[in-house]
């Protein structure tokens, strides 16, 4: 369940709503069982090929809105104090990938609070910056002035990238008056009194499971490429993932 429904979601039975409680106790128990097999046991060897055995982030993710959970500022602390436990390096990241559509609640600007010094990391969703755009691929209707707003209330807790995804559908999303739109709110972050630090692009890598699935595509590269210098020219970085 999740409080957005975007076109592209690879959830199947994706329904609108909220999470059931967080078990702390249990998501303790299980992160600190995966990382002792990871630092300690032989999962890399039995899982993991040779070229990609690294631990690289922890990350809350899943099949919903991670800051949706009442439990997210608990869940964080709990991270936290499993990774002070194994005394893992400083720079191992600890990342929230989210809609950003509750950053404005006070309980989840705590969560950012706590989630900061853990190496934090904020992916912050824009897909569109336009009210018609938002609604289609997202069927979110807040708006791009609340996307703005709560961009800048992360960035300004926590390090925080926009994460945006191009697709085809019908023509490339981002292109004519959406990319217009969507360069000039990245352009009013940039002078955000603490801006983000740049722009995951990314295409489309993984099947739809929602209704619209069969009429979307990966866009051209040349897209991804030809949005990526316009982003760089508002002085962001850019990382691209076609």
């Amino acid at each position: 369940a999740c409080n957005w429904r975007c076109a592209y979601c690879q959830v199947p039975g994706l329904t609108f709503g909220k999470p059931p409680d967080t078990d702390l106790e249990r998501l303790e128990h299980e992160l600190a069982g995966m990382l002792a097999d990871v630092l300690e046991g032989d999962f890399m060897e039995r899982c993991v090929p040779a070229e990609a055995r690294r631990l690289n982030d922890l990350a809350f993710s899943g099949n919903g809105e991670p800051t949706s959970s009442p439990q997210f500022a608990e869940a964080v602390s709990v991270v936290g104090s499993v990774l002070e436990r194994f005394e893992l390096p400083s720079e191992l990241k600890t990342v929230l990938i989210t809609n950003g559509s509750l950053i404005h609640q006070a309980s989840v600007q705590d969560g950012l609070r706590r989630l900061a010094p853990l190496g934090g990391e904020v992916w912050y969703k824009l897909d569109s910056a336009t009210s018609a755009g938002q609604q289609r691929l997202n069927s979110n209707s807040a708006g791009p002035e609340r996307a703005r707003s709560n961009l800048i209330l992360a960035a300004g807790l926590c390090p925080t990238w926009v994460q945006t995804l191009v697709m085809d559908w019908d023509g490339c999303t981002l292109a004519g008056s959406e990319r217009e739109a969507y360069l000039a709110l990245l352009a009013s972050l940039v002078r955000a009194p603490k801006p983000p630090r740049g722009v995951l692009l990314y295409g489309l890598a993984r099947t739809s499971h929602q209704p619209e699935a069969d009429a979307l595509a990966a866009v051209d590269p040349r897209h991804l490429q030809d949005l990526a210098r316009a982003i760089e020219e508002l002085g962001l970085a850019v990382k691209v993932s076609p």
